[in-house]
């Protein structure tokens, strides 16, 4: 079409502003929201079936709401051609998921001929796969575009071209497109079900607790819990972003939201802007990290991983809590540093904070207790939903016999649902056209096998070595989030390298195994494939190098029938748990990381901060992101029993407080070279796992740094009384 600049009609799903060319497809956007919860309750539809309808809806109201036109949007020929390319987009989805027994009934006529595809097969996978490189464009930029063209490219004929360990065989074109309709890797495969299923519907359940009146519980709440301690407005933000990020699934979405109430409050409350915008994206990015719904990550993880829901959210409640009192130790240090956040007396709502909290308390009860008791998400999701209506005309009834003021109830009548589900499906756009094009990614990876070789690469660079590994993530991950939402990064870097980072895991306790020797002959017999001088060592044992020598030489595609036979099954699922968590938290970096940091920038905007400046300000609020992921890979914080998981944490947040004061270079007061030394130290105690000894002494220094701090700090204050 020649043009590039996309134009987003942000109205166009608005049901307070509207115009007659937006009607439509409101009543189309709440049709398509009852048909997720209808679809994934009621009705008994084959996945590839379902997948395609969530497809094709999204796909034509990606196509209206992100306009390729630019200035000329809304013009009627923008109009008509941006409805007719998500009419036809929406049709060749439905003709793919209604051909595949034939194209299966063709293929077995004709053995030995590969995948019959008819023309308008053909056709219809072309449009598809336009269409995914062209509405990912217009929703999140060029880097998933470049990356489907990449691979691709890759499995067609760029791979024979490549070295070492990425080069691949080249496929047919005929197999390559098969593979990318109908394999469960490909475009109505895993990712697909992962959004239709699971992540929609907590977007539209997100959108009924905004609409009901929840998000006024988390901001009245927050100040009932925090609004009067020094710094109070911070702590404010604080909460509520972890509280309503939790369910928005969106740092820059939790941001602007809540944002534009904390940042303000902040702000009057002596805090510098940047801070004040640091504070809130930090807290922001966090949201997503917070139990039980984790943005929709846990979900995600769950269902990518086969991983229990319930395992998941249990072993991340400590790590969220580690996050999130990282960011208040540096507000307190900060409001003591600048004098900021006097005690202040902010004014609660107790009506909105009454019946706020019925409709966030109670919809949430009945999903978390749903989820416990082994029900799948999305029905959890959907119950919880008609929870959230109940109970919000529970309290619009209650209004007539209680005090005035009691309730402030949102009545969820037709109107308030119908505003619910449009917003629902509204913040859903990006993520699912995202999940589908990313099934193009992953049927290459799965097809080449290059994401064993990029596991093989890691494992490789890093020598063994977790710190080393985990950076390497850290650094691709910041990369991919510069144009990526961090859902979409997250799955992108567990398709590449979970496998090496759980890989690494299981090598640690393989050396153990070859250190002490190994008699089993069933056992040993599995590296007698391995050319290596110290396999004639393994019955009697060598020393620890010897072992690391002798695994680091295992061939990837041996060591992956090596590690099962060695390493418990459970032992072996914590590895890849704790290498999903690790990968998860590291995809969130890029939110507050320079130099692209959205949630960031969002909040720059709203505090009147310079972007940049507020970037690294939120990078080093947010520096929980970098600590909690190594506490994940070197201490029981994850696979611990309840009483190590809780020698862990406690003590590690004496190590988070030390290493905040030594960034900012003030605890109480300012810290010396003497204080320098005892928080270095100290650090290093508290984060020692399980070595309650050396956690004490940790603990005491930093304790001892806190109170000579504020020691001298109150001293230097009488001498300043005294002498003016």
């Amino acid at each position: 079409m020649g043009v590039t600049q996309t134009y987003r009609r942000k109205d166009v799903l608005d049901p307070t502003n509207v115009d007659a060319r937006s009607y439509p497809l409101i009543a189309f956007a709440v049709l398509f929201g009852l048909w997720h919860i209808v679809t994934n309750v009621y009705l008994i539809e084959p996945g590839r079936w379902q997948n395609a309808i969530h497809f094709a809806g999204f796909a034509f109201l990606a196509s209206v709401t992100y306009s390729p036109f630019g200035a000329q949007a809304n013009t009627s020929f923008a109009w008509v051609f941006d409805l007719a390319y998500g009419g036809v987009v929406a049709a060749a989805a439905l003709w793919v998921a209604g051909a595949e027994n034939a194209v299966y009934a063709r293929s077995l006529a004709q053995t030995g001929l590969g995948w019959q595809l008819s023309f308008l097969d053909w056709t219809a996978g072309f449009i598809l796969i336009f269409a995914c490189i062209d509405l990912s464009r217009r929703v999140s930029g060029w880097v998933i575009p470049i990356l489907v063209v990449l691979s691709l490219s890759y499995i067609l004929f760029l791979g024979g071209y490549l070295p070492g360990v990425f080069r691949a065989a080249s496929l047919p074109l005929n197999d390559v497109m098969f593979r990318t309709l109908y394999n469960d890797e490909g475009l109505f495969g895993i990712l697909a079900s992962i959004s239709s299923t699971n992540i929609t519907l907590f977007m539209i359940f997100g959108g009924f607790l905004v609409v009901s009146g929840a998000s006024n519980f988390v901001i009245e709440l927050a100040k009932v819990v925090a609004g009067r301690i020094k710094g109070g407005a911070a702590f404010v933000a604080v909460l509520s972003s972890a509280l309503t990020g939790t369910i928005s699934g969106s740092a820059i979405a939790n941001t602007a939201s809540t944002g534009v109430i904390t940042i303000p409050l902040m702000k009057a409350n002596g805090f510098r802007p940047q801070f004040a915008a640091g504070v809130e994206a930090a807290a922001s990015t966090g949201g997503q990290l917070m139990p039980p719904i984790m943005g929709a990550g846990a979900f995600v993880m769950a269902s990518y991983t086969s991983i229990p829901y319930a395992t998941i959210v249990t072993v991340s409640v400590v790590p969220a809590i580690l996050y999130f009192l990282s960011v208040a130790f540096i507000v307190r240090i900060e409001a003591v540093k600048h004098d900021a956040g006097s005690e202040i007396d902010m004014n609660v709502d107790k009506g909105k904070l009454l019946s706020g909290g019925l409709v966030f308390v109670i919809p949430l009860t009945v999903m978390i207790w749903m989820l416990l008791s082994g029900v799948t998400p999305s029905f959890a999701a959907c119950w919880a939903i008609a929870a959230l209506i109940v109970t919000s005309w529970t309290t619009s009834l209650l209004t007539a016999v209680m005090p005035k003021g009691m309730f402030k109830p949102v009545a969820m009548g037709p109107g308030k649902i119908a505003e619910a589900l449009t917003s629902g499906i509204q913040s859903s756009i990006m993520t699912a056209i995202l999940l589908v094009t990313i099934g193009i990614m992953n049927n290459a990876i799965v097809t080449s096998g290059v994401g064993n070789s990029f596991s093989l690469m890691i494992a490789q660079w890093s020598q063994g070595s977790m710190v080393l590994a985990i950076v390497l993530v850290g650094l691709v991950s910041l990369v991919l989030g510069m144009g990526l939402p961090v859902t979409a990064a997250y799955i992108i870097l567990a398709i590449l390298t979970a496998p090496a980072l759980a890989g690494i895991m299981s090598d640690t306790l393989i050396v153990d195994q070859l250190v002490a020797g190994i008699a089993d002959p069933a056992k040993s017999a599995l590296f007698f494939l391995v050319d290596h001088p110290n396999v004639a060592l393994i019955a009697e044992g060598m020393t620890r190098s010897q072992a690391w020598d002798l695994v680091a030489a295992i061939p990837f595609e041996i060591a992956v029938t090596i590690r099962p036979a060695l390493i418990d099954p459970s032992i072996a699922v914590t590895f890849l748990l704790t290498a999903h968590l690790i990968i998860f938290w590291l995809s969130q970096d890029s939110n507050v990381t320079p130099p692209v940091c959205l949630a960031s920038f969002t909040a720059a905007g709203i505090a009147g901060s310079r972007p940049m400046a507020t970037g690294f300000e939120s990078w080093k609020i947010a520096k929980g992101l970098y600590v909690v992921p190594l506490m994940f890979a070197y201490t029981p914080l994850i696979s611990g029993e309840f009483v190590e998981v809780m020698q862990v944490g406690f003590f590690g947040l004496f190590g988070i407080y030390a290493t905040n004061a030594l960034i900012q270079q003030y605890s109480e007061g300012p810290v010396g070279i003497l204080e320098n030394l005892a928080l270095i130290v100290g650090a290093a105690l508290a984060f020692w796992p399980l070595n309650l000894l050396a956690n004490l002494g940790g603990a005491i220094l930093i304790l001892f740094v806190i109170l000579r701090t504020r020691a001298k700090s109150n001293a230097s204050h009488k001498a300043g009384a005294r002498a003016a």
